[in-house]
């Protein structure tokens, strides 16, 4: 069983940056591709960027490419995303998760484990 816990989250003003964390635990870190999801109130979880098992290839959705950056250290079990010129529809709670195996997945169906989520909220 991997267990995820992501840290980070916080209240911050339009245009502000923050730098979310997720420490993994119970099987090898670098095996598996990771990503960051984000579910705002009344709406689907959502993929926001994967990052695979030994950090060669990322992808991110539209709106995060040139304001997200989503990087891992396997040396140290966790997995970030650095997030810049944060906009108010940022606003959701963050999840990382793990996936199935090294390769990047983009849909919830994809990851095998979820951590419990980080409270992101963005000021006007």
């Amino acid at each position: 069983q991997v267990q995820l816990v992501e840290s980070g989250g916080g209240l911050v003003q339009a245009g502000g940056s923050l730098r979310l964390s997720c420490a993994a635990s119970g099987r090898t870190f670098s095996n598996y591709a990771m990503g960051w999801f984000r579910q705002a109130p009344g709406n689907e979880r959502m993929f926001v960027a994967t990052i695979s098992g030994n950090g060669d290839n990322r992808y991110y959705l539209d709106f995060a490419k040139g304001r997200f950056t989503i990087s891992r250290d396997n040396a140290k079990n966790t997995v970030y995303l650095q997030m810049n010129s944060l906009k108010p529809e940022d606003t959701a709670v963050y999840y990382c998760a793990a996936a199935y195996d090294s390769a990047i997945r983009t849909s919830t169906g994809g990851y095998a484990y979820w951590g419990q989520g980080t409270q992101v909220t963005v000021s006007s």
